[in-house]
């Protein structure tokens, strides 16, 4: 595989518009077809976009947090299930840079250089909770490992060149194992079947004692050890998905109004889009729409401040703004994709149509983790100088 090597942030916002620009065609027919999106991605991976975040010292563009957000409201407001498949694969290009040895990351970012994917094998289901991690990462004698798990939710597994694992080592410490995506009992599932992100084939892996080297295992317990980003940047491109979602359901929902709905008869106006009421509530999802961005960027300029001088105190400051940016964002796409029946009238529903796409990926997408903690987080930040805690998902 090869693919282009983007050389700064300019570039790769380019690409990302005109890869957007691309996808969004076939983005509702992949959706009601349950098309997976294989060429896209294959487009996306030669494109050299899944390299950018790789350090400028490997090669990369070593693109900031601001940078990376965009390319993701952009791509998810083409196709918000393809524009998660790639989450994943950035947060662990994360780990590897903050965790990886020499060796390590000179394998591993040579590969996303090349156009390499990496897909995810971290949640679980049946345990007590998300961080209740059972898969075991076991010794064997010669210094290697095996793997033995379940993993349940893997988007990007189905797509992946290399899939990290996150495992407990016989210490019940935290890594992550990465594995060849056609490794020796490693199996990916598609039986993915969630009302919205219906083609991120976020499904389950099983891992059968698959062989693993010892090079190719990172001590992911040490990233929080200390201030950290990981949660942040995580979350933040999370962030971006759904301020993408929200975005494209209002210039769905402008454009129909424009060009298929009908005045309601008590307006007295001669078009849908002269209606008095209906122009007070573009603005008002117009202004939601306008604020998640909003927050996003300041998000972004907080992660990005925080990487150039890690301390407890910059990486709170980081956390607590991709919280409040990823609060605002998820409310607004549930919100502004329903609303978009709400202004469109009720031919908007009819299923050939396909609008409600947006709702159900907004939906889905949402329930990633719930913001009523990050809530609790921001105020005792506020109220109290409380930093938040140190974890993936914050």
């Amino acid at each position: 595989m090869s693919a282009h090597v983007i050389a700064d942030e300019a570039e790769a916002l380019a690409v990302a518009a005109a890869l957007a620009d691309e996808f969004r065609p076939g983005a509702c027919e992949r959706d009601a077809r349950r098309r997976l999106p294989r060429p896209e991605l294959d487009r996306l991976s030669a494109s050299g976009l899944l390299a950018v975040s790789v350090p400028a010292e490997h090669g990369g563009a070593d693109v900031g947090a601001g940078t990376l957000a965009e390319i993701f409201r952009l791509l998810a407001s083409a196709d918000g299930s393809l524009a998660q498949i790639p989450q994943s694969h950035f947060v662990y290009v994360n780990v590897i840079r903050r965790q990886g040895a020499p060796e390590q990351q000179k394998f591993f970012f040579a590969e996303l250089l090349a156009g390499r994917r990496l897909g995810n094998a971290q949640s679980e289901a049946g345990t007590r909770h998300v961080q209740d991690i059972r898969t075991r990462l076991i010794p064997r004698p010669d210094g290697s490992y095996v793997l033995s798990g379940v993993k349940h939710y893997a988007t990007g597994a189905l797509f992946a060149d290399w899939i990290p694992v996150l495992a407990r080592a016989e210490d019940d410490t935290l890594h992550v194992a990465c594995v060849p995506r056609d490794a020796p009992g490693l199996t990916v599932i598609d039986d993915w079947d969630g009302l919205g992100q219906r083609t991120t084939a976020s499904g389950t892996v099983r891992l059968d004692d698959v062989p693993v080297p010892a090079d190719r295992v990172l001590p992911h317990h040490l990233t929080f050890h200390g201030p950290q980003l990981h949660g942040a940047v995580a979350q933040l491109l999370h962030a971006a998905i759904d301020a993408g979602i929200a975005g494209d359901a209002l210039v769905q929902a402008v454009e129909f109004v424009r060009t298929k709905s009908r005045p309601w008869f008590e307006s007295g106006v001669e078009t849908a889009a002269e209606d008095p009421l209906l122009i007070q509530r573009f603005g008002e999802l117009a202004l939601q729409v306008r604020a998640s961005e909003a927050l996003l960027r300041e998000a972004a300029r907080a992660v990005d401040a925080a990487r150039a001088d890690l301390t407890d105190d910059s990486a709170a400051e980081a956390s607590i703004a991709v919280a409040a940016a990823k609060v605002r964002a998820a409310r607004t796409a549930v919100e502004v994709a329903s609303a978009l029946f709400e202004v469109s009238g009720t031919r908007s529903a009819l299923n050939s149509l396909n609008l409600h796409r947006h709702w159900r990926d907004a939906r889905t997408h949402t329930l990633h983790d719930p913001v009523r903690w990050k809530i609790q987080h921001i105020g005792r930040y506020v109220l109290s100088g409380t930093r938040p805690p140190r974890h993936g998902l914050l």
